[in-house]
């Protein structure tokens, strides 16, 4: 069945591929991106592009994560070209690296923004229209550092994205009385195919950065170096978005909580299946086992 889908932060990395993985498949697929007339023209043009070359379709939308304004507007546009809309994708994030410490808390505050909030004011411009119409799907892009091995010099990021998680967790209680289905897709470190370390942030306090290099000289570097070399021969990004196609392809209801796309096998997987099963556990105990999965329900029932 095909569905209309709208995906955050698909101007490239992760958010390029799945977009136009998902309408090779036969999907409906709104691309989001900011500045979708001036610094990304070129990508609106690439995806016109591909749409035409492989007879697919692909559009893509304006969408500033950062703006509730932008949401609502986008996700009106879709509905009033495409009629609705079925797949909600939160893939839009942005990496910093550097010392903890060298970053203020107002550069702290702007990850969270971008990786935390940013879904919040997409999920309160589309959900009510997933709701009214009693079924959808919401995929969160996480990362396994929620879980799994930590290297350092990237806390901003891994603090936003385990918070973004436990939004994650909650919504998917909250939402299925409405119908609505969450699959969280958890991609380990790809250190290469996508923009994430080559477009990421660093702090601004250069004393405190000064300080950490003396002792943790290329620390950064390292950690990415090593990441690679743990990386199988043939692991690509482009797994991660044959991942979510999987999730997006599978039947309503039967979708899972939880996919890990992680090469690297960092244990992220190994934590993630006891704590779900707990959060499972619990809900059963508690007389709400109805939450784990999506299920239309009369209003006020």
């Amino acid at each position: 069945m095909s569905n209309t889908v709208l995906i955050t932060g698909a101007g490239s990395g992760f958010g390029a591929l799945t977009a136009r993985a998902l309408a090779r498949a036969g999907h409906t697929v709104y691309a989001a991106m900011r500045n979708t007339e001036g610094r990304n023209a070129g990508r609106v043009a690439d995806a016109r592009a591909y749409a035409t070359e492989h007879g697919v379709d692909l559009r893509t939308v304006e969408l500033d994560v950062l703006s509730q304004e932008s949401a609502d507007a986008a996700v009106d546009a879709v509905l009033a070209e495409a009629g609705r809309l079925d797949v909600l994708v939160h893939n839009a994030g942005h990496m910093v690296t550097g010392p903890t410490e060298a970053f203020t808390p107002e550069e702290l505050a702007a990850v969270h923004d971008t990786n935390v909030l940013g879904t919040q004011r997409v999920n309160r411009a589309a959900l009510p229209h997933l709701r009214a119409q009693q079924k959808g799907l919401v995929v969160w892009v996480g990362s396994t550092s929620t879980r799994g091995g930590t290297p350092p010099y990237l806390a901003p990021y891994f603090a936003a994205k385990a918070a973004m998680d436990a939004l994650a967790v909650s919504y998917a209680a909250e939402l299925a009385r409405f119908g609505i289905e969450t699959s969280i897709v958890v991609p380990g470190a790809f250190t290469s195919g996508t923009n994430h370390f080559a477009t990421g942030g660093h702090p601004a306090e250069q004393a405190v950065i000064g300080d950490y290099e003396a002792r943790y000289a290329g620390l950064m570097d390292q950690v990415a170096r090593r990441l690679a070399d743990l990386a199988p021969a043939g692991a690509d990004v482009s797994m991660v978005a044959d991942a979510i196609v999987t999730v997006v392809d599978t039947p309503h209801g039967s979708r899972p909580f939880r996919v890990h796309v992680d090469p690297a096998n960092d244990g992220s997987e190994e934590v993630s299946v006891v704590a779900d099963r707990i959060r499972s556990d619990f809900l059963t105990r508690i007389g709400l086992a109805d939450l784990l999965a999506p299920h239309a329900r009369p209003r006020g029932a």
